[in-house]
């Protein structure tokens, strides 16, 4: 199976990685040309120049870029990969983006004569080095089937969610549950720190309690330290809870703490932080207790 990866971001550069590992030939095209030739050279894996030949012959293509349209500049440009694929190839966007453009892509590729799935990916820098992503996927049941060898060099878990356009909403609904946890955690700790509470011997006692959660294990002990600098940065967060109001708004919802986290958020990023990880929404939450 040839393997093509478009973007060499946080998330794609170790994943791309493992599938070199696992055994796949991997072809690689990245904005920044010099990032590419550095994977190249790490992995023994091919770097080229440019979308068009870096999709040429691919059974499978990988997307995994920032936002909608560096998706579309990858994918439904002139020069993109959905006019340069092979028929009967199949296009797997790991881009967290809106469930529209997921619609989007299954129109397009359609008429090209291509497969897609819609298959966002959670568990962060971490779980890409680490191989351990959870990816949440749409599209059709044959072709999930087909992807699962391709998964498995980076995934601990991967599901079918639905058609194409699910697997963004339910990476929606990911989003929603992190600014909630981090929400919680973040009053929880300030809590904690007037009461006179170990933050490190807290964790050991609630983590495998019904308040634990990957958010507490992981990221309590460095929020309490005030340490930011790892992690999912602030300014994708904006834009993935951003998708969540969008989709709530055309299903006459209204989603208060998910508003509220992003407005947070944004404030967060304005003072400078918008390259911190989410888990700074400390900050927010400590400013808003103490006046």
């Amino acid at each position: 199976m040839r393997i093509s990866f478009l973007g060499l971001g946080v998330m794609g550069y170790p994943m791309a990685g493992h599938l070199v590992k696992a055994g796949f030939e991997v072809r690689v095209y990245n904005r920044t040309t010099a990032k590419a030739e550095q994977w190249a050279k790490e992995y023994a894996g091919q770097a080229v120049a440019t979308v068009a030949e870096c999709v040429e012959d691919a059974d499978v293509v990988l997307v995994c870029v920032g936002n909608d349209d560096d998706v579309r500049s990858v994918t439904t440009s002139a020069t993109g990969a959905i006019a340069n694929m092979k028929a009967g190839a199949i296009l797997v966007d790991h881009t967290t983006t809106s469930a529209n453009l997921a619609e989007e892509l299954l129109e397009a590729t359609a008429k090209a004569n291509l497969r897609f799935i819609d298959a966002p990916v959670s568990g962060g820098q971490a779980g890409a080095e680490n191989g351990v992503l959870t990816v949440m996927c749409g599209g059709d049941p044959s072709d999930f089937d087909a992807m699962q060898p391709v998964f498995d060099a980076y995934a601990k878990s991967s599901v079918l969610m639905g058609k194409a356009g699910q697997g963004q909403r339910a990476k929606m609904v990911n989003q929603i549950c992190i600014a909630g946890a981090l929400t919680g955690l973040s009053e929880g700790l300030l809590l904690a720190e007037k009461s006179g509470l170990d933050v490190h011997t807290l964790v050991d006692c609630l983590k495998n309690g019904a308040a634990g959660s990957w958010q507490m294990e992981n990221r309590a002990n460095t929020m309490a330290q005030d340490k930011f600098d790892f992690g999912f940065a602030i300014d994708w967060m904006i834009k993935d809870l951003g998708f969540c109001l969008e989709e709530a708004k055309q299903h006459d919802l209204k989603l208060p703490l998910t508003e509220a986290s992003t407005e947070a958020y944004k404030a967060l990023s304005a003072e400078g932080l918008g390259r911190m990880d989410t888990s700074v929404l400390l900050k927010a939450i400590r400013k808003q207790a103490e006046s």
